[in-house]
């Protein structure tokens, strides 16, 4: 992709964070922490109204720390091309595909998290339930509730970091 930094950055972390197009474009540098290595979405933010913990692989941190220069100006990490008080348009990470060659069919922002889902589970074997849980679904523990509050912190960082490692074995 030749165009904008700042739209090649965003689809460069899509495929590695998994989460929705929405949630990435309203990212903001506050729910960033570099140190822990994590972003914490905050609930108003997310389609199932929870906090969401997004644990950040060395080559995400890598990304982020090139752009921070970049746009730490804005409060969006990935601020409209037209106003650094508004986050990226939705149509940005689209057009981007398209001009990639890929179709409607084909590809769209949320299809990272398709593919991640099956990937995860089909080629690297980590469990369904800590999948979910960073797709942000609701997960339905052994008993029936709706929602199983464990987290799986530490077994979700060790999947974000072999899943980008995975992507990077992809690539070269």
């Amino acid at each position: 992709y030749t165009g904008s930094f700042v739209v090649k950055s965003a689809m460069q972390l899509a495929p590695l964070l998994f989460v929705r197009p929405g949630e990435l474009r309203h990212a903001e540098w506050s729910e960033i922490d570099f140190d822990q290595a994590e972003w914490v979405i905050p609930a108003n933010k997310m389609k199932m109204r929870i906090e969401h913990l997004v644990p950040l692989s060395n080559q995400a941190l890598e990304i982020l720390k090139k752009l921070h220069p970049l746009t730490s100006n804005s409060k969006y990490v990935f601020p409209s091309s037209r106003s650094i008080n508004r986050p990226m348009s939705d149509n940005a990470i689209l057009s981007a595909l398209r001009r990639l060659d890929y179709s409607q069919d084909e590809m769209t922002g949320h299809g990272f998290r398709a593919i991640a889902r099956t990937l995860l589970d089909e080629q690297l074997g980590f469990r369904v339930d800590w999948i979910e849980h960073q797709l942000a679904h609701a997960v339905k523990d052994p008993n029936g509730r709706a929602y199983n509050r464990t987290s799986f912190k530490k077994q979700r960082v060790e999947m974000m970091h072999a899943w980008s490692d995975y992507l990077e074995g992809l690539m070269s």
